[in-house]
């Protein structure tokens, strides 16, 4: 018996998973690795990866992979820019990083979008993705994965 499959005909299916990242604190944690797991499981050779982060005190970003210090001035950065203990803050119910830890997740993103080729992120060379968090105590942050692929049959 023949099967009949038009040519260049594309399926678009979608792939679902949730990534949890456990936090100690302020600060960049990487989470390239679990996410090209992810992928890998998935068996997704070709599409694109979206990542969502249902939080409001902490953020997603790509950043600079390779060399520490770089981490370290993006952390740096951020305590600059949105310090804690400013009298100026209303918002402080859960405590002195409340306020700020919003304004810093507002100046960065909670969402991602990555091309996958050949069953890979296709990030840059020195590109790694994290979850920056942006609270003093420990949190357990879930990252929402959707990846849709296209298969030709």
């Amino acid at each position: 018996m023949a099967t009949f499959a038009p040519q260049g005909l594309t399926i678009v299916k979608w792939h679902k998973q949730s990534i949890e990242i456990k936090t100690h604190g302020k600060g960049l944690y990487p989470c390239t690795m679990p996410i090209q797991q992810a992928i890998h499981q998935s068996g997704i050779q070709e599409g694109m990866c979206f990542l969502f982060l249902q939080h409001t005190s902490a953020s997603l970003l790509i950043s600079e992979s390779y060399d520490p210090s770089a981490k370290e001035d993006l952390e740096q950065f951020m305590e600059r820019i949105a310090p804690e203990e400013e009298p100026w803050y209303r918002h402080t119910m859960e405590g002195a990083d409340d306020s700020p830890s919003h304004i810093r997740s507002m100046l960065t993103a909670c969402s991602e979008t990555i091309p996958v080729e050949n069953g890979q992120l296709a990030l840059g060379t020195w590109q790694g993705i994290y979850l920056f968090e942006h609270r003093q105590r420990a949190h357990r942050r879930i990252i929402l994965l959707r990846c849709m692929s296209m298969d030709e049959i």
